[in-house]
């Protein structure tokens, strides 16, 4: 996977010959299902590579290698399963609504044969139940929702002083300072802003970090 290994490392990312060689199969059958039903809405490997698993894979070095880690609304497994590659020790548990979507991340993850991952059907906001744990010190968040709801959703399910990450296009401050109430309101606050751009894409993105206050 000739993109993934030359451009990660431009973003600190460093990626050893097996995981790279997980997130090749990862594209094989994300390919496959993306041909039966829309996964993803892109139709190039390439940009899939770029827009998907290298996005999902800027905060890596900033998390924690280990502990437990949310990905709400997972879709195609972004961006939990790519940290759970980067992270191999991280016990990841990825929350999908759509029967589909979660009968595809079951199948990747039982193809890439990582322990510590496991597939929940359900919705963050209305299935309190659908996960077995109550808290997490880890939730990452990508086009779940309006980071107003994100915040509002994901809040209760963090442990104190726990990280939600979320992925934010370019008019990040501005929505930002649009979630300031919310914010106040669920306890968080912004500890870090990581501003950067993807090969082949115009403007800066920005993945946020925030901390649950105690």
């Amino acid at each position: 996977m000739t993109s993934l290994r030359d451009r990660a490392p431009d973003y600190g990312i460093e990626l050893s010959s097996a995981q790279l060689d997980l997130f090749r199969l990862y594209l094989d059958e994300l390919t496959l299902w993306n041909r039966r039903m829309n996964l993803t809405g892109m139709d190039r490997a390439d940009r899939t590579v770029i827009e998907l698993f290298l996005d999902s894979l800027i905060p890596a070095p900033r998390i924690p290698g280990e502990g437990r880690l949310l990905d709400v609304g997972s879709g195609a497994g972004v961006p939990g399963l790519p940290l759970k590659i980067f992270h191999p020790h991280l016990d990841v548990h990825l929350l999908e609504a759509r029967a589909r979507r979660v009968s595809f991340l079951r199948q990747v993850v039982r193809l890439l044969g990582l322990p510590g991952i496991g597939v929940f059907r359900g919705r963050i906001e209305k299935e309190p139940g659908a996960l077995p744990f109550e808290r997490y010190p880890l939730i990452t968040a990508r086009a779940l929702a309006p980071l107003a709801r994100t915040l509002a959703w994901c809040s209760p399910r963090l442990s104190p002083e726990g990280l939600l990450v979320c992925f934010l296009g370019r008019s990040a401050q501005k929505v930002l300072d649009e979630s300031r109430e919310v914010m106040e309101r669920t306890g968080m606050a912004v500890q870090e802003v990581i501003p950067y751009s993807l090969p082949g894409s115009e403007g800066r993105r920005h993945t946020v970090f925030f901390r649950r206050k105690k």
